[in-house]
């Protein structure tokens, strides 16, 4: 009796502690211009979900998630998604518009922007609550430290890595994640 209790509690927590997939949640979210858009349409491919803000120390990254965008997108299935935050010291006070004009003026951005959303706090956005959380994804709970976090998704929709803001999109760690 005692021993099926242990088996019991053991198969409990090892199906608390499974990561859970992206894709399960079937989140939809609007892109720039205001249109809905599933990340099931992402399903199979390797994803980068990175917030971002036009007026941050780390905006430059953005020249760097472009180049990694057009290196891999094509030969590694891979893709980015932005979400532009105003979460952190006022860093992204634009509209909409504003974010998108900027990005593709200044960095050329041809990945996925969504509309502006909050990542931290008590307005939230569901897919960040997701993220951040580790008894909604069962990996981790590595809330958002400031502008351009990055969580990188396998292809199953699982939680792969958080990359902290300052590591830049380029590093090794990115690549040889994206490679393998």
């Amino acid at each position: 009796m005692k021993q099926s209790g242990v088996l019991i509690l053991a198969t409990l927590l090892s199906s608390a502690m499974t990561a859970q997939s992206i894709y399960d949640n079937n989140f939809k979210v609007n892109d720039i211009e205001g249109k809905e858009f599933s990340l099931n349409a992402y399903k199979g491919k390797k994803l980068m979900i990175v917030n971002v803000a036009s007026k941050c120390g780390l905006t430059p990254q953005y020249k760097e998630l472009q180049a990694l965008y057009e290196k891999y997108q094509k030969s590694h299935n891979f893709e980015i998604i932005a979400f532009p935050a105003n979460n952190f010291l006022n860093q992204e006070p634009g509209t909409n518009e504003e974010i998108k004009a900027f990005c593709e003026k200044n960095y050329g951005v041809t990945f996925k922007i969504m509309e502006k959303i909050s990542v931290n706090g008590s307005d939230i956005h569901p897919l960040y609550q997701w993220l951040t959380d580790k008894t909604k994804n069962g990996v981790t709970d590595e809330k958002i430290q400031w502008n351009f976090q990055k969580y990188l998704i396998n292809p199953d929709g699982t939680i792969a890595m958080v990359i902290m803001p300052r590591e830049n999109p380029m590093s090794d760690k990115i690549i040889r994640w994206i490679e393998k």
